[in-house]
């Protein structure tokens, strides 16, 4: 199975960030996002190396709510636009 947002629903009008976060901050950062009035949807390649998917018509919600996050969270990478 693919850890990249391929086996869960990523396809037409989909868009997806990624995001590397310490392991201890991907709880939060799910927390957040999936409670966002369903903003996105987060999914883990390994340890804080996260994919998150999201509608493409709430883009710049998501975009928005990533550079908030970030002031808390400390990123280690991201949050990038991964290529459809």
């Amino acid at each position: 199975m693919s850890g990249d947002g391929r086996a869960y629903g990523f396809g037409p009008g989909m868009i997806r960030r990624r995001v590397v976060v310490r392991a201890k901050d991907v709880v939060f950062l799910k927390g957040v996002l999936e409670a966002s009035s369903g903003l996105a949807a987060v999914h883990a390649l390994s340890g804080g190396d996260l994919t998150i998917l999201a509608h493409a018509s709430r883009a710049q919600e998501l975009d928005e709510v990533l550079a908030s996050l970030a002031i808390e969270v400390p990123f280690l990478s991201g949050p990038t636009e991964i290529d459809p």
